[in-house]
């Protein structure tokens, strides 16, 4: 019998898994990797303010991460080219939170566990907020899949049907910010992104359509949590750091067997 705490660590993987993947397909459709990492820097932000604060973690983590994904939304319609302002602000929001913790007085904090992540210690009332957010982006996809869909294709032909493509951008930011909050105890902030791309782009040369690319990226970042989490238990590595290397090396594979599925 695995022990009680390797059994909620692999909860907490298919659940973080559930959540990233099929919003990890927008993020690669949309060329938004670097929105990504911007708003999962903020969570160190969040951090600091939920210490600050007395609020739960998962609060602060959620509110930041929010505000600063509609930061960027806002400013990348300005004058600055989006890759710079994506730059300065994922980079300038991990400085500030740093700081922010450092400054913090007669508090303790753990920052390799929220920087890489902590899944082994993961508790049962950390396993309802994980699932519970996952099955509310899982949800939001299922819900607005086809208009997300259209308005990532092409925004006109979204208008032009009766949709509204910020307000599904909008609902993809929301989406974002949850996942990054229930997301953080596993992976951690700097591995976030990883988890959210790495398993949408394996499964793009395993799927026919959008549906099933999503499908597969479910299944990608489920074995990678899994297969992570076994790997940290048998080599005594750090978990969130393992889970992403067995990511990246699906997708290496993936990328070996492209020519193959080419000529199938």
């Amino acid at each position: 019998m695995l022990d009680d705490f390797l059994v909620s660590a692999a909860l907490a993987g298919l659940g973080v898994a559930l959540a990233a993947a099929p919003l990890g397909c927008f993020v690669v459709w949309r060329r938004m990797a670097y929105f990504g990492d911007a708003t999962s820097h903020a969570a160190i932000l969040g951090l600091a303010l939920a210490l600050a604060t007395d609020l739960p973690i998962f609060a602060g983590v959620l509110a930041v991460a929010l505000a600063m994904a509609l930061l960027i939304a806002a400013l990348s319609e300005r004058t600055v080219s989006a890759d710079t302002l994506l730059g300065v602000l994922a980079h300038a929001a991990l400085a500030l939170g740093l700081v922010a913790v450092s400054l913090l007085d007669g508090v303790r904090v753990d920052l390799d566990a929220y920087l890489f992540g902590d899944i082994l210690a993961v508790t049962r009332a950390d396993l309802v907020v994980i699932w519970s957010g996952a099955a509310l982006v899982a949800g939001l996809m299922i819900w607005r899949w086809q208009a997300l869909l259209t308005a990532t294709l092409s925004p006109d032909l979204a208008s032009a049907s009766g949709g509204n493509p910020r307000r599904e951008v909008l609902l993809l930011t929301l989406a974002l910010a949850v996942t990054v909050a229930v997301a953080i105890k596993v992976v951690g902030a700097l591995l976030i992104a990883a988890m959210l791309i790495t398993p949408a782009a394996t499964a793009r040369p395993f799927a026919r359509t959008p549906e099933m690319m999503a499908a597969c990226a479910v299944i990608i970042g489920a074995v990678a949590a899994l297969g992570g989490l076994g790997g940290s238990y048998i080599f005594d590595t750090l978990t969130g750091p393992s889970i992403a290397s067995f990511a990246a090396g699906l997708f290496a594979l993936s990328i070996a067997l492209w020519p193959l599925l080419r000529r199938a």
